[in-house]
């Protein structure tokens, strides 16, 4: 029975590993990207546009804005880079698993030409 790699490589993996590859999972999508444009287009036209009591992160500096958006990269950033090296060692496992499924199967073909071919080779004997 062959044994699936993916299963294997997830069962090797800390909570903490899996954490990093569910967050490259998640920040690695449209819909965050969607999200992290929605909440900025949101955040500046408001503090662009509001009636001038209302604003909180003052045109054209946006300080605030500015520092949220660095700590999200600085928080974010090492746990993406985390489940992108692991994502990295998943796909070497699972590449190793296909070289072996290859090898296998090569030798499998191998045998099953040289019995063909001695089937060949009987068959002609019988016919002549």
């Amino acid at each position: 029975m062959a044994i699936n790699s993916n299963h294997v490589y997830k069962s090797m993996l800390k909570k903490s590993e899996r954490f990093a590859i569910w967050i490259t999972d998640r920040i690695g999508s449209i819909g965050f990207f969607f999200l992290i444009f929605l909440w900025t287009l949101c955040w500046l036209t408001w503090n662009i546009f509001a009636p001038t009591p209302s604003r909180f992160d003052p045109f054209p500096a946006f300080v605030m804005w500015l520092f949220i958006s660095n700590m999200i990269q600085i928080f974010l950033m090492p746990l993406i880079m985390v489940g992108q090296n692991l994502q990295a060692k998943h796909a070497e496992v699972r590449a190793e698993s296909d070289y072996k499924v290859n090898v296998k199967a090569e030798h499998e073909i191998a045998e099953l030409r040289k019995e063909l071919q001695e089937i060949k080779t009987m068959l002609q004997e019988r016919l002549k």
